[in-house]
């Protein structure tokens, strides 16, 4: 049986913060190219689930970078919401 103990190490925890910022930051991206030709889009309820579940660097990297989703206040707010949020967990986790 596989231990929690042995999933949750602080290398993997880095290795998927890394995966998933890399994922939101590559979504930001093809949905601002799909945006630019009229193809289909990603939903941005997508978009803000990757941010949710650990991308909100990526997410607002991309944001920035592509210059994507920054008129909407949904994104613009959200995303800093999300990583205060995701911050005060984390102290939470580490100090108490």
């Amino acid at each position: 049986m596989i231990e929690l103990n042995n999933i949750f190490t602080i290398k993997n925890i880095i290795i998927y913060l890394i995966i998933i910022n890399l994922i939101a930051f590559l979504a930001m991206f093809i949905d601002k190219k799909k945006a630019q030709k009229g193809k289909w889009r990603i939903k941005e309820s997508t978009l803000l689930i990757l941010a949710l579940i650990g991308g909100s660097i990526g997410a607002i990297s991309g944001m920035y970078i592509f210059h994507h989703k920054t008129q909407k206040p949904r994104f613009y707010i959200g995303f800093p919401i999300i990583i205060i949020l995701q911050i005060l967990v984390i102290v939470a986790i580490f100090v108490f």
